[in-house]
């Protein structure tokens, strides 16, 4: 299943589960119905801002709306084979991400990211009703990343711990790509819960 029909489905899936109409989650995210509409119907590439969005109007991790499903005759694998792993690309900045997690049931959610060389991608990160931990675990280059007003510089081997809830804001201000890896926990009453 390519990325498009992967997001359309888990979209669709999300929000019905949650019994929300498009015109609810319209308003719960501030994402235009029509647009959300497209999204559902693989008719529209959204942006990774676009994708914030609807995450937290639907009260998820922006990685849950990446995960496969098992379907109902099979039980998903402990093992995320690296070509199965979801690959996602922003086409406003190119940036690139890999969820590496398998489909298995986790507080924990683990994304691969390649961040091109003087891009720029900010997130609102709305609470999501469930407080979600962040650790970003520079690989290669360096970012600055600007979490509700506060700036630091990551270059490789630097790990930066957050939680999620203020506007972030992810730049590369180097001349080459960056790697980085970030790792999503959740905690309180959904802890033991994978974010739906």
């Amino acid at each position: 299943m390519d990325i498009t029909t992967l997001l359309a489905q888990r979209l669709r899936t999300l929000r019905d589960a949650r019994g929300l109409s498009l015109e609810a989650l319209a308003e719960r995210s501030g994402v235009s119905r029509s647009n959300i509409s497209l999204i559902e119907r693989g008719e529209s590439s959204p942006t990774a801002a676009v994708l914030d969005k609807l995450a937290s109007g639907l009260g998820v991790t922006l990685s849950s709306l990446f995960e496969r499903e098992a379907a109902d005759d099979e039980a998903a694998s402990p093992v995320a084979r690296v070509a199965q792993q979801p690959v996602w690309t922003d086409p406003a900045s190119g940036y690139v991400r890999r969820s590496v997690s398998p489909g298995v049931p986790s507080p924990l959610q683990l994304v691969d990211v390649v961040f091109p060389a003087g891009q720029r991608v900010a997130y609102d990160n709305a609470p999501r009703g469930m407080e979600i931990h962040q650790q970003i675990w520079m690989i290669e280059g360096a970012m600055e990343i600007t979490v509700g007003g506060t700036a630091w510089r990551l270059e490789a081997g630097d790990c930066l711990a957050h939680t999620l809830g203020s506007p972030i804001v992810y730049r590369n201000p180097a001349r080459q790509a960056a790697r980085y890896l970030v790792a999503l926990a959740t905690s309180g009453p959904f802890f033991n819960k994978r974010p739906a």
